[in-house]
């Protein structure tokens, strides 16, 4: 069978890079004033940043702008994302419940007041209160108790077994006489990251290198743009006034962009999953046999060989390859869109949520023409981000292309998948699919309560196989990282969940 976009990514690739051309030609002599070193880096984001209050923020911009400006007691190693100190100099398990945690010496706010191990346990104690309303409680929920035991050493005594503690302790530290203030969006919170917040007006937030002893004080300023088209992007970075754009470009410009006045495409394997949601309380969805046709009519290898140009894998399960608890010996289920016919033909139509970026646009144009061609007809919704998870939580969708873009610790599951975790039914969690497995709230449970990775492998294997049976959402794709940058910011490269704390570190 031919499929009408089989060839449409080509052409499209063709024409908007020679309109491209034509446009970078033009700017050649428009490039900003100055020497090279007076204006900060400027990072160019597709969307708006809702938020720079670290305790309420979830979403992935969000997050990676907050850990510009704060830090936790631990941080994530760039590759393989282990647990590293931090703000924490060193720590010592003590038994299965208790962590003793030396933190580093001389580490300051921005502000100048010296950071104490009271600031510490005020952070979790506020995090984890329902009345702050911190989305985070989950993650510090376990701690039972935070004992001050000198001037920079506390101990965390556990209420449950909690496997995934040092990961949970990535979250950011406040003082102890701000943290429990109202959100603050703008940010006004004293930080111990390696920037501080100069301005922040809508699109534009300013940041200033900061000295606090976590990191090395960064060489430049950095401005984050939000700028919501793609063209344009591309067009500032090629006028020199932008000098990082991570996972900004669609992969179809990459080539137009690639060694041109110096820009350069950094890329590493990504730890996240790109997914098909699906609502499994709606009657057409709630049948295993839908939704297993709905994902054999889908040619994932297709999409990321032409629309992400080869920059990326084809998923098997949620994990990413290469994680140390994937299941290798899964099956991705077959592209086979005629044995889906018979099952997806009589369903009514259905609409399929999106973000308004084009490329994302593109892409469930392309899986909405693929269900056509098998039978089901299906709208494409774009939305503002926003807009789209709040129709995503209260249930009012069909389908929809989402993205877990920082994968690395498998308990994340827990917060999308538990059956507890239904928006609106009480619990604390995004399972937006209403996957409602007792079965795998079982497997979730478990596995968050061992703590060696041995015991928790074959849970999460356990999970994999269920859920592909059970298939909630149509695990779709693993993206690589990408960033294209300018010479300014040679040597910045993402971390593999895709955050920007390398921009600190630039000579």
């Amino acid at each position: 069978m031919t499929h009408g976009y089989r060839r449409a990514p080509e052409s499209s690739r063709k024409w908007r890079g020679a309109a491209l051309a034509v446009a970078f030609g033009a700017l050649a002599c428009g490039r900003a004033p100055g020497p090279e070193g007076a204006r900060p880096l400027e990072l160019v984001i597709p969307t708006g940043i809702a938020t720079l209050d670290p305790r309420f923020s979830t979403r992935a911009l969000d997050v990676k702008a907050t850990r510009l400006v704060h830090a936790g007691l631990v941080g994530l190693e760039p590759t393989s994302l282990a647990p590293v100190p931090l703000v924490a100099a060193s720590w010592r398990r003590l038994g299965e419940r208790a962590l003793e945690i030396t933190l580093r010496a001389g580490v300051r706010f921005h502000s100048g007041r010296a950071l104490t191990p009271e600031d510490v346990c005020a952070t979790l104690s506020a995090l984890g209160d329902e009345r702050l309303g911190s989305p985070h409680r989950e993650v510090v929920r376990a701690i039972g108790s935070c004992q001050v035991d000198g001037p920079l050493t506390l101990t965390l005594r556990l209420a449950a077994p909690r496997a995934t503690l040092l990961t949970d302790l990535e979250v950011p530290i406040l003082r102890a006489d701000e943290v429990r203030r109202p959100p603050q969006p703008s940010g006004e919170l004293d930080g111990l990251g390696p920037y501080r917040i100069a301005r922040a007006d809508g699109d534009v937030i300013e940041l200033e290198p900061a000295d606090t002893g976590v990191l090395p004080r960064p060489r430049h300023a950095v401005t984050l743009r939000t700028v919501r088209d793609e063209n344009a992007r591309a067009l500032r970075l090629l006028a020199g006034r932008a000098d990082v754009a991570p996972n900004a470009i669609s992969p179809a410009l990459l080539p137009a962009l690639e060694g041109r006045d110096g820009l350069e495409v950094v890329s590493r394997r990504g730890a996240n999953v790109t997914y098909l949601l699906m609502q499994n309380d709606r009657p057409e969805l709630s049948r295993v046999e839908v939704r297993h046709a709905i994902a054999r009519a889908i040619d994932r290898r297709l999409i990321v060989e032409t629309l992400l140009a080869g920059r990326g894998e084809p998923a098997r399960e949620l994990l990413p390859p290469g994680h140390w608890a994937e299941d290798r010996a899964l099956a991705a289920e077959p592209f086979d869109p005629a044995a889906a016919r018979p099952v997806l033909e009589p369903l009514p139509p259905l609409t399929l949520l999106t973000s308004t970026d084009r490329a994302r646009v593109t892409i469930a144009r392309a899986i909405a023409q693929m269900l056509g061609d098998a039978g089901l007809t299906v709208r494409v919704v774009p939305l503002d981000l926003g807009v789209m998870l709040e129709r995503l939580d209260s249930g009012n969708y069909d389908l929809a292309t989402l993205q877990m873009p920082e994968l690395t610790e498998p308990n994340v599951l827990s917060w999308f998948f538990s059956p507890t975790g239904v928006p609106g039914e009480g619990g604390a969690g995004r399972n937006r699919a209403r996957y409602r497995s007792p079965a795998a709230g079982r497997l979730l449970a478990e596995a968050s309560r061992v703590s060696e990775p041995e015991q928790r492998r074959p849970l999460y294997q356990q999970l994999a196989r269920l859920m592909a049976e059970d298939l909630p959402v149509v695990p779709l794709w693993h993206e690589d990282q990408i960033a294209v940058v300018s010479p300014r910011a040679r040597g910045f490269v993402p971390s593999a969940e895709g955050r920007w704390l390398s921009i600190a570190r630039l000579p």
